[in-house]
């Protein structure tokens, strides 16, 4: 008899700890519960967030596999071979959809090349809450994940952002390491058109949620501190 392929369930995570579990449907529970491999970016986090949402749940009965992007293909054969044989995995980023700045979109096309179902469940991602709450162009838009540190090529790309923005009015979107958010904020005021519109987006879904959308030329005269805080940046003309 054949053994039916199991499949990838991609498991929205929180946005911080005191993100509330409310964002995630019944079903969500129902099927984690149901879970027992998992593919994570960090194991104590992971097993943290399993635990908040279903504290019910035996630990002990978890396989989980850390997934990073230095172990991701020997890591994606052997999780790969178990799919085949028909075991289910949930996939966890840190926080938000996983596959989206994340290594796991690395096992999510491995996955399609062999035919494995892909079942992705609803939760929050910053990128797109940050988007639709800017009022910028949800229409057109591109995510170009972390920007350069280096500040040669970081004026580069910042340069081509605003020139591609200046064509059709499009959103651009980037974010940073939470304890460098202010150095980028500062390079974007410093090299921006001062008439150009950004969006900080800060803290998403947590208790000190702030979203705002201003001209740089604004951001100049009440810049905020966003240090250690998550933020999401848009960018347009």
């Amino acid at each position: 008899m054949l053994t039916s392929k199991g499949k990838i369930i991609v498991i929205p995570c929180t946005l911080g700890e005191e993100s509330n579990h409310k964002l995630f449907p019944i079903y969500n529970f129902n099927l984690i519960l149901k879970l027992t491999h998992f593919v994570v970016e960090n194991e104590k986090t992971a097993r943290k967030f399993i635990k908040s949402l279903l504290p019910e749940k035996s630990q002990q009965e978890l396989t989980i596999f850390t997934f990073d992007k230095h172990n991701n293909h020997s890591v994606s054969n052997e999780i790969i071979n178990l799919l085949l044989k028909g075991i289910d995995f949930g996939i966890i980023s840190e926080a938000g959809m996983p596959g989206i700045a994340d290594p796991g979109s690395s096992l999510i096309i491995e996955a399609h090349k062999n035919n494995i179902k892909i079942e992705t469940l609803i939760g929050p991602s910053s990128i797109f809450l940050a988007l639709v709450s800017s009022g910028l162009n949800g229409q057109k838009f591109m995510f170009h994940g972390y920007l350069p540190k280096d500040k040669i090529e970081l004026k580069k790309e910042i340069a081509s952002i605003q020139n591609l923005s200046l064509k059709d009015k499009s959103a651009h979107i980037f974010m940073e390491t939470p304890y460098r958010n202010n150095q980028l904020l500062d390079n974007v005021l410093a090299l921006c058109n001062s008439s150009f519109l950004l969006c900080i987006a800060c803290e998403i879904t947590l208790e000190n949620e702030f979203i705002k959308t201003q001209s740089i030329n604004d951001w100049k005269k009440n810049k905020p501190d966003l240090n250690k805080k998550p933020t999401i940046f848009i960018l347009q003309a």
